[in-house]
C-alpha cells in the first residue's frame, strides 16, 4: 500500500501545489493589470504562465522524486531528464519575461512619441525587435550548454572542446562567412538607422514597405501583397530609396501630354479645387507648369504634395483622373488629336516647291495652288 501511496503524494502535491501556485500567481498579476492600466506590463506576463507552472513541477518533483521511490534501478536518468526539463522551462521563462518587459517598454514609448516623432518610434521597433532575437539565441545556447554539461561525458570532453575552439570558430568563420556578414549587416541596419521597420523603400525597382527585419534577412511587403525577401547586407552595399527617411512628407508629380490650346489658367483653378476636394492632399503646396512642348503636344506637369509615400499615390491618382475627365467634358479641344485627313487632300510638296516664271523672267517662289490649313 505504501508503494502506491508514496508515489501519489509525492506526485500528486506537486502537480497540486504547482496549480496552487500558478493560480495564486495569475491572479495577482490581473490585479496588477486592473490597477495599473497605464502598462501593459502586467497582463503581459501572463503569457508567460505556462513555463512558469513546468518549471515549478519539475523544481518540486527534482527535490523530491526521491521520497518517492519510483524506479529505484533508473533513479539517475530520472534525476537527469527533470534536470533538462527544469533547464528547459527556465530558459522559456526568461524568454517570455524578457518579451514581455521589452515589448511593454516599446508601447509605452510609442505611444508617448508616435504623433511627435513617427520615424524614431519605426527606428526603436526594429531595434528592440532585434535585441529581443539575440536574447533568444543567447539564452537558448545558454539552455543548450547548461543541458550537454549534465551529462559526464560532455564535462570530461570540455578541456578538448576549450582547445580546439581556436581552430574551430577559424573553420566555422571561413564556413559561414555569407551568414557572419548578414548578422553584422543586421546590427548596422538596427543601430545604424540605415532603414527601419513601417519604412517605405524602393528596391530593385519595387516599391513597399519594410514588414520584418531579422539578423539575416529583410522582408518588403509590396503594393500588391507581394513579399521580397532579400539577405540584409544587400541594404549595407547597394543603393537603394528610402523614402520614410528625415520627414515623411513627399511631393509628387503628374504629367498630361495636351494640345497647344489647353486652357493652362483654367486648369490651375481646376487643380486646386480637385486638391480641395482630396482628404488625402496635405494642403501644403501645388503648382502647374509646362515642362516640355513638341511639333503636336506640350506637357504639362503638376506638382502636388502629401503627407506620406500612401496618400501621394492617392492624390496622384485622383487629379489625373479628375483633370481628364474635366478636359473630356468641358475642353475638349485641349486633348491631343491626331490628323486623320486623306493625303490627297493635302497640298503637293512639288507645287510648294517649283519656282513659277513671272513675265519680266525673274524667277519667283509661287505656288501653284494656295495653301489652306486642314
Amino acid at each position: 500500500m505504501e508503494t502506491i501511496l508514496r508515489p501519489l503524494i509525492v506526485v500528486g502535491g506537486s502537480v497540486l501545489l504547482t496549480l496552487v501556485i500558478g493560480w495564486a500567481t495569475d491572479l495577482l498579476l490581473r490585479k496588477a493589470d486592473g490597477r495599473h492600466p497605464e502598462t501593459p506590463l502586467w497582463g503581459l506576463l501572463r503569457r508567460a504562465r505556462i513555463p512558469y507552472q513546468v518549471m515549478l513541477c519539475a523544481a518540486l518533483l527534482r527535490g523530491s522524486y526521491v521520497e518517492a521511490q519510483v524506479f529505484p534501478d533508473h533513479r539517475s536518468a530520472v534525476g537527469r531528464l527533470l534536470t533538462l526539463l527544469l533547464i528547459g522551462s527556465v530558459a522559456w521563462l526568461v524568454i517570455r519575461i524578457a518579451a514581455a518587459v521589452v515589448e511593454a517598454s516599446y508601447s509605452r514609448y510609442a505611444h508617448n512619441h508616435a504623433e511627435r516623432a513617427p520615424a524614431r518610434v519605426r527606428r526603436v521597433r526594429t531595434q528592440v525587435s532585434l535585441i529581443m532575437r539575440v536574447v533568444s539565441a543567447v539564452v537558448g545556447v545558454v539552455a543548450v550548454s547548461s543541458m550537454l554539461l549534465t551529462f559526464p561525458a560532455m564535462r570530461a570532453a570540455g578541456a578538448s572542446l576549450l582547445a580546439s575552439a581556436g581552430v574551430l570558430g577559424i573553420v566555422a568563420g571561413i564556413a559561414a562567412q555569407s551568414t557572419l556578414s548578414n548578422m553584422f549587416a543586421g546590427f548596422q541596419i538596427a543601430f545604424g538607422d540605415m532603414v527601419r521597420m513601417g519604412d517605405t523603400v524602393v528596391v530593385d525597382g519595387e516599391w513597399g514597405t519594410v514588414e520584418e527585419i531579422t539578423l539575416t534577412f529583410l522582408t518588403v511587403r509590396t503594393w500588391d501583397e507581394r513579399r521580397i525577401t532579400m539577405p540584409v547586407s544587400y541594404f549595407t552595399s547597394k543603393p537603394f530609396e528610402n523614402w520614410s527617411r528625415g520627414t515623411p512628407q513627399m511631393t509628387g508629380t503628374v504629367f498630361w501630354h495636351l494640345d497647344h490650346t489647353a486652357p493652362l489658367e483654367a486648369m490651375r483653378e481646376r487643380l486646386r479645387d480637385l486638391l480641395r476636394e482630396c482628404p488625402a492632399w496635405d494642403g501644403r503646396d501645388y503648382n502647374l507648369t509646362v515642362t516640355d512642348t513638341t511639333a503636336n503636344t506640350m506637357q504639362v506637369r503638376a506638382l502636388v504634395t502629401a503627407k506620406d509615400a500612401d496618400d501621394i499615390w492617392t492624390v496622384r491618382v485622383t487629379v489625373r483622373e479628375g483633370m481628364i475627365r474635366w478636359l473630356a467634358d468641358e475642353h475638349p479641344y485641349a486633348l491631343p488629336r491626331v490628323n486623320t485627313a486623306d493625303a490627297s487632300l493635302r497640298p503637293s510638296l512639288d507645287g510648294l516647291r517649283r519656282p513659277r516664271r513671272s513675265a519680266d523672267g525673274v524667277g519667283r517662289r509661287f505656288p501653284d495652288q494656295p495653301t489652306k490649313s486642314l
